[in-house]
């Protein structure tokens, strides 16, 4: 456990100097290929940044750990939007743009929404186990194909009606040679912070379902949340947003989609209503603060703070 300390800071410090190298090629990138940063963020720091997600999920499935494949994405979702939009808020207001607001927000909301209705079979279904069959799996992974058009027609509508031109920071090979090394370094940072910071939590005896939907969650969120903090310190908006809300669909969609639907149903033990009430609140707010007037105040951004702290202090003293 000792030793696990000073491994756990060398993996902070490893992630936060990818994260800063990432969004520096992410956003030449943009550039280079005249893009919008929004659809960047959606696309390749979105999925790029969702990678331990989808990592852990494969290996907590292959080595039956369902309830770790389910805290990871909910848990990842809850921490996406109330602590790192918050944080990102706090910071500096965000901006949403109005065609996020019609399109991408609710699409996000949707789909959290239906993997509530997918999981919730008790409830739904008049009795029965909760459960995330292999069916929903491509029910979900079929309406992550539906985003890949959206954004595939974004590209396209973009390239029709572009914005101002951006002088590249970097040529285009730098540019992806960052990408590519930033990225590695928010792979491996967070997989010495999860596995670490795994490991001391349950040498002091917490729980499967309290150590997923906390400690690898959190790990797991590091790229979106150092990604994220430094697109918001230097005014990068468009990759805020787009970061959060592709991550979130991607790890729905994607992390939990693949898992389920190479190896099966899964039935978690000992997860909650709580627990996917705040998957689909954190969304339908995150939606009701863009709507009002197209931004996220820093007020808002403390408020989503002040309702993660409170989810999180029910979930450490009310452990299933």
């Amino acid at each position: 456990m000792f030793l696990n300390i000073p491994l756990l800071i060398i993996g902070f410090i490893i992630l936060i100097k990818g994260a800063d190298v990432f969004v520096d090629g992410a956003s030449s990138t943009a550039q280079n290929f005249r893009v919008s940063k929004m659809l960047i963020g959606l696309t390749i720091i979105a999925f790029g940044t969702s990678a331990p997600e989808l990592a852990v999920s494969i290996s907590a499935l292959a080595s039956g750990s369902t309830d770790m494949v389910l805290g990871n994405v909910i848990g990842s979702c809850i921490l996406n939007i109330l602590l790192i939009l918050g944080i990102a808020a706090v910071i500096k207001p965000i901006k949403i743009k109005a065609n996020t607001v019609k399109k991408e927000l609710p699409m996000c909301m949707l789909i959290s929404t239906l993997l509530a209705v997918l999981f919730l079979d008790s409830t739904l279904a008049d009795g029965g186990q909760d459960q995330f069959s292999r069916a929903d799996a491509i029910v979900v992974l079929l309406f992550f194909s539906v985003f890949l058009y959206y954004l595939i027609t974004l590209a396209k509508h973009h390239k029709e009606n572009r914005e101002k031109d951006e002088k590249p920071k970097y040529k285009l090979g730098k540019s992806v040679l960052y990408v590519a090394l930033g990225l590695a370094g928010i792979v491996l940072g967070s997989e010495m912070v999860v596995q670490n910071s795994t490991s001391i939590a349950t040498a002091i005896g917490w729980s499967e379902r309290l150590i997923s939907l906390t400690i690898i969650a959190f790990g797991t969120s590091l790229p979106e949340l150092v990604t994220t903090i430094v697109a918001a310190r230097r005014g990068e908006q468009d990759l805020v947003v787009g970061n959060i809300i592709g991550s979130n669909i991607f790890n729905i969609c994607v992390v939990l989609g693949i898992p389920v639907a190479i190896f099966g149903t899964i039935t978690p033990a000992s997860f909650q209503m709580l627990d996917i009430v705040m998957l689909v609140a954190s969304s339908v707010v995150l939606f009701v603060f863009a709507l009002t007037r197209h931004k996220i105040s820093r007020a808002e951004g403390a408020i989503m703070l002040v309702a993660f702290v409170a989810y999180y202090a029910a979930i450490v003293m009310l452990p299933a």
